[in-house]
């Protein structure tokens, strides 16, 4: 007797009914309401957006099939390279920024001090404020000559500076804005990651005779890289997205010196009602981040 047997005709088969009679297809059924959600709110206004790029289209009119004429009118455009000029200048600035401050106060939250409970809840604040209340205020202490700040230089023997009405000024004052806003989340994601570095690290690099800085050097910027990478990433796409600094601080100005790939776009489709070029500077802003993504990711993965 063969201890052998035929295989049946469906072995080999996918068995619909088995799969779902063994409850496999509940997460797909319980994730099928996000999935669903996320294609009407983010996937449909994306599709929408790409081809209102390709037409003259205002506000008011759908318009007709362009092309990439809105795509040619854009590169060429005295504009567009203002803003990009700005935008690198306002994310580079801000990463660095941040990431220093941020890492500096996660080392020293991170050691043992009287009321380090206090300090941590206190450095959120700048986070924590809802963004309209505290970028005005800022506006209100460094507008003209008469405002909080520049009282307080001609108080010390200087001259007033108008910071919103010279160029320079203007970009370091929407940077100092944006790096006083955004350092908290960098600080607090710091020192979450250090907190979860293994100690017993440090106690062998002090058995090696390692100082200070050569703990800090080899133990702990290597074990917080990957967090670091991530953060800076996302700090990236958050600053070059950010519409409210540059906005309720200056509007772009003064002669278009502060104005990004967001404010030109909303410019372009709100103030100039041509939808097509916003349209077109949103893709364009899309791509160049999609290409940093690539790049960052791609620098994590190294060893």
């Amino acid at each position: 007797m063969s201890l052998m047997t035929e295989p049946t005709p469906y072995a080999g088969r996918f068995d619909v009914r088995r799969w779902w009679s063994n409850g496999n297809a509940l997460p797909y059924l319980l994730l099928l309401p996000s999935v669903l959600v996320i294609g009407v709110v983010i996937l449909v206004p994306f599709f929408q957006a790409l081809q209102y790029s390709f037409t003259n289209g205002s506000l008011l009119q759908a318009g007709d099939f362009v092309g990439l004429n809105n795509y040619g009118k854009l590169f060429g455009s005295r504009d567009f390279w203002n803003a990009f000029r700005f935008s690198v200048i306002f994310a580079v600035a801000n990463v660095v920024g941040c990431y220093v401050l941020g890492l500096a106060l996660a080392l020293l939250m991170n050691m043992e001090m009287p009321c380090r409970g206090f300090f941590r809840v206190a450095l959120l604040l700048p986070w924590i404020i809802p963004s309209v209340v505290s970028i005005v205020s800022w506006r209100w202490m460094v507008a003209d000559h008469n405002a909080v700040v520049n009282q307080i230089i001609q108080l010390l023997g200087g001259r007033p500076i108008f910071f919103l009405s010279n160029n320079d000024w203007a970009q370091f004052v929407v940077v100092l804005i944006k790096i006083w806003r955004s350092f908290p989340f960098m600080m607090l994601s710091l020192l979450a990651a250090l907190q979860g570095i293994d100690r017993t690290l440090y106690e062998a690099a002090a058995l090696d005779g390692a100082t200070k800085w050569d703990a800090f050097r080899h133990v702990t910027m290597p074990q917080i890289r990957d967090v670091s990478i991530i953060l800076c990433l996302l700090m990236t796409i958050w600053t070059v997205n950010d519409f409210d600094t540059p906005w309720l601080l200056t509007q772009g100005g003064p002669a278009n010196s502060t104005e990004n790939f967001v404010l030109l776009a909303y410019k372009y489709t709100f103030a100039r009602n041509d939808l097509g070029t916003g349209a077109a500077i949103s893709f364009v802003t899309l791509i160049i981040l999609m290409v940093f993504i690539v790049i960052m990711l791609r620098r994590q993965r190294e060893p």
